[in-house]
């Protein structure tokens, strides 16, 4: 039985997001194991390193899973791309030792947000980023990551209702780029709890847009109320960048 490990790119207007859900035509791990099952005779359950948001999108979301075929790496990967709709690359097929598992085994991640700041809307980006038509204060918003920045419980900045696990996790960078009226957000962490990153970036606008102060990061992380956090940020402007083993 080998073990193959795929590092995949999509965008994700049109799905309800990673997880095979009962359409299995709607989401991104459902078209990949159609395409493997066609491939392969087999029916197999891919293993993604995390679920992304309906409509989200990812530069390197990474899967794994099992098979006895013998198609080589290249083969899968010409075949993948063929077969696969436009808007779902496979960009690597890798063979990796059988007790790798890209949930389990992922050390971190990191996420892109893109803002789109300006009262007149892009025709190219508009199901990439997020119009923001205020002007946001970026000294405000930077000092909000600061504040973010290490090892914090952030059951306040999640959708989980509550959690017998730990919700307690590690954001070793944010960093905000402009170019223009784009604004790109960066979050690289050792974990991320379910919409964690959309509520961040609800959080961190409504204080760019002076709707929210300073002090309610150190609020909600205090009190771990998800009510006085932002509201959540749109899945479009949300890019999964990468995972780290």
């Amino acid at each position: 039985m080998r073990n193959l490990k795929l590092t995949v790119e999509y965008d994700g207007k049109r799905y309800l997001g990673w997880q095979r859900l009962g359409d299995s035509e709607k989401t991104i791990q459902g078209k990949i194991e159609k395409v493997i099952q066609q491939l392969t005779g087999e029916t197999i359950e891919i293993i993604g390193s995390g679920r992304t948001d309906a409509g989200a999108h990812a530069k390197g979301q990474v899967a794994n899973f099992k098979t006895t075929s013998t198609l080589s790496e290249d083969e899968f990967l010409t075949l993948f791309n063929r077969y696969l709709p436009d808007d779902i690359v496979v960009k690597e097929v890798v063979e990796v030792p059988e007790r790798f598992h890209a949930r389990y085994n992922a050390k971190g991640k990191q996420y892109s947000y893109y803002v789109w700041n300006d009262v007149v809307p892009t025709a190219f980006e508009r199901y990439h980023s997020f119009q923001v038509v205020e002007p946001l204060d970026l000294a405000k918003m930077e000092a909000a990551c600061e504040k973010l920045v290490g090892t914090h419980d952030f059951l306040g900045f999640s959708a989980l209702k509550k959690s017998k696990k730990s919700t307690e996790r590690r954001i070793d960078e944010i960093t905000i780029t402009q170019e223009g009226s784009m604004l790109h957000f960066t979050f690289v962490g050792n974990g991320f709890l379910y919409k964690m990153v959309r509520i961040l970036m609800g959080t961190l606008i409504e204080i760019g847009a002076g709707r929210l102060p300073l002090a309610v990061i150190d609020q909600v992380l205090a009190n771990k109320i998800r009510s006085e956090a932002g509201e959540t940020a749109p899945a479009q402007g949300l890019f999964l960048d990468e995972v780290y083993y």
